[in-house]
């Protein structure tokens, strides 16, 4: 690809994040890190309180790239089946058909994901990992793009359980998008009283530009110092005193895809430590579990191995 496609490519992804701007307000940081997990073919977890708008942020990416979208609310009754979809007798045909699940889009918006039975939380593993759902015993792929955004109330919140080990480890990112400011918050007020604030969010992408956005991300030069230095965080995780479980092959990769999206997404075709550093918790935080008695949270000792490790100089 050549410098002009690439611009022309960083231009439409300008355009998106400006459009999400539009409803949401001063989160400009989680805004990028999500569009650069999307580019990077990843799925993202977002951990926050009720209100604080994720519900309203994957319906803007959704529209800003004129993505498929479905939303399922995971409370405790919903059934695997509700998401994969199930096979039903028809009559006239005589034989059984399939009814698609939710799960059949290109932007699927899990909501309060850790609400759900464990049972119906593992129904969404193999569509995140292998792009398509098995019903009795017939395996179907997803509509490409596929990207899972799910939310998640904070452990311990009411009704909630924690999400099994290895469907953390399915999302490239876990973020918080937080309280807004109160300058922010008096903005959105401003901006609610001439109308819904998803009604300005406008398409300006569509499926084949994201294509092209992904290729032109592959295309990134990813340098061996690079590599070495992610390989070496990683495994200061799983050296680390206060962990029972550090980050796992699949983080590495995670990690690596999605510093080269950040690159590209700062006007850049080669990774440097910065963009590493820019992701690095919320890459690889979800996937660490902190020993008995560990002072301080998987975040605090992400952070540190972080200070830890001396970050390559890259000519």
């Amino acid at each position: 690809m050549g410098r002009t496609g690439r611009m022309n490519e960083r231009n439409v992804a300008a355009q998106v994040v400006s459009e999400v701007k539009k409803a949401i307000v001063g989160k400009d940081n989680v805004l990028v890190k999500v569009l650069a997990a999307i580019l990077a073919r990843g799925h993202i977890l977002l951990e926050d309180i009720p209100g604080v708008g994720k519900t309203t942020l994957a319906l803007a990416f959704g529209r800003a790239l004129d993505l498929r979208f479905a939303r399922m609310q995971f409370t405790p009754d919903v059934m695997p089946s509700d998401v994969t979809g199930f096979s039903i007798y028809d009559k006239a045909a005589g034989a059984m058909t399939y009814q698609p699940g939710a799960v059949m889009c290109n932007l699927f918006l899990a909501d309060e994901l850790n609400r759900a039975t464990s049972r119906t939380q593992s129904a969404l593993l193999e569509a995140m990992e292998e792009g398509q759902v098995t019903v009795d015993g017939v395996s179907r792929p997803v509509p490409q793009p596929f990207v899972v955004i799910a939310t998640q109330n904070p452990v311990g919140a009411s009704g909630t359980q924690r999400l099994p080990d290895s469907q953390l480890d399915r999302f490239l990112l876990r973020l918080r998008i937080g309280y807004p400011t109160p300058s922010e918050e008096l903005e959105l007020l401003r901006r609610r009283q001439y109308g819904q604030t998803m009604d300005g969010v406008a398409r300006v992408a569509d499926r084949a530009d994201l294509e092209r956005m992904r290729q032109a991300v592959d295309a990134v030069h990813i340098s061996d110092e690079i590599l070495s230095y992610i390989i070496s965080l990683v495994n200061a995780t799983r050296r680390h005193p206060q962990l029972i479980q550090g980050a796992s092959p699949r983080a590495t990769l995670s990690i690596a895809s999605v510093s080269r999206a950040v690159a590209f997404l700062r006007d850049r075709d080669y990774v440097v430590p910065e963009d590493v550093q820019c992701i690095w918790r919320e890459a690889c935080a979800h996937r660490l579990l902190p020993a008995p008695g560990a002072e301080g949270t998987a975040e605090d000792i992400a952070a540190q191995v972080l200070r830890g490790v001396d970050s390559p100089k890259i000519r």
